[in-house]
């Protein structure tokens, strides 16, 4: 299994890596458009759509995409559509992990299917936009959600259930403890300023994330970084709540060792339309 997962891991560096750097932002904009597609068709999946169905999902979710980038939209500021997407999620993510795994049975399957599409759809133009804004940005973002989920691993092995009575959401991902939060929120804290630094010392051409939210004060970027490692958790546990309603371990087997697409990029799904969404509101 570790050989598996070291291989996939290489393949996907391999593509991703060159795509990122490249110095025009299409290449790295193809990749995550076939990426997202691949997760539309695990959505149908898991949605207990049957095979047709789930490609069916898979080329609307291209067809939404590819029609964006047409009409312009990836070089747009858009502070609506990332101020609705971003209520979209803090609500209804909240709601979701309220009802529990069987509240999410007893939604319509209509609604699944749509809210799952137009989830995938605004986290593709999110990564999108961030990427041609530059790879400074984006990859300050990138590196919050997989900083908090390190920080959150070794946290939680190290100190799980020490200073909380009881697991972070039992009854969704067992494995998960408050202990790990916290560890990741405090990863994202130290992240957040040494890059934000980095940034001035080096007169980043594109400037980061958190160089945007530093702008307008520490305290303002403290309390924006740890809300979007709080959301990277709600992401992570909502796909982990759709998946023990299904009955399955990963969203697929498209990436051996690793599970599926919305298995890597379940924290990315509400993290990124929500940066994109603080540094709209920043600039408006």
């Amino acid at each position: 299994m570790l050989k598996q997962r070291v291989i996939t891991a290489i393949i996907l560096l391999a593509i991703l890596l060159p795509a990122l750097f490249y110095p025009a932002p299409e290449p790295f904009a193809v990749v995550t458009l076939v990426l997202i597609a691949a997760g539309a068709w695990e959505w149908g999946r898991l949605s207990q759509l049957g095979q047709a169905p789930s490609m069916a999902l898979a080329l609307g979710c291209l067809g939404l995409c590819v029609g964006s980038w047409a009409m312009g939209w990836v070089g747009q500021a858009m502070p609506l559509l990332w101020s609705v997407v971003g209520a979209a999620w803090v609500l209804g993510g909240c709601l979701l992990l309220r009802r529990g795994v069987h509240g999410w049975s007893t939604i319509p399957v209509g609604l699944r299917i749509t809210g799952g599409l137009l989830a995938l759809w605004a986290a593709w133009l999110a990564v999108a936009q961030a990427r041609f804004i530059g790879v400074n940005f984006l990859l300050s973002i990138l590196m919050l959600v997989w900083v908090a989920d390190i920080f959150a691993y070794f946290a939680g092995r190290a100190l799980g259930g020490r200073f909380s009575r009881g697991k972070l959401a039992p009854s969704i991902s067992p494995g998960k403890s408050w202990e790990g939060v916290w560890g990741g929120m405090a990863g994202v804290v130290v992240l957040s300023f040494a890059w934000a630094g980095a940034d001035r010392a080096m007169g980043a051409g594109v400037a980061s994330f958190y160089t945007r939210l530093s702008e307008h004060g520490a305290a303002l970027m403290l309390i924006a970084v740890l809300f979007m490692a709080a959301m990277s958790v709600v992401g992570d546990l909502v796909e982990s709540l759709i998946k023990r309603s299904a009955g399955v371990k990963d969203s697929s087997g498209l990436l051996p060792g690793h599970g599926g697409v919305l298995d890597r990029v379940d924290a990315l799904l509400p993290t990124l339309p929500l940066a994109m969404m603080l540094v709209s509101l920043g600039r408006s």
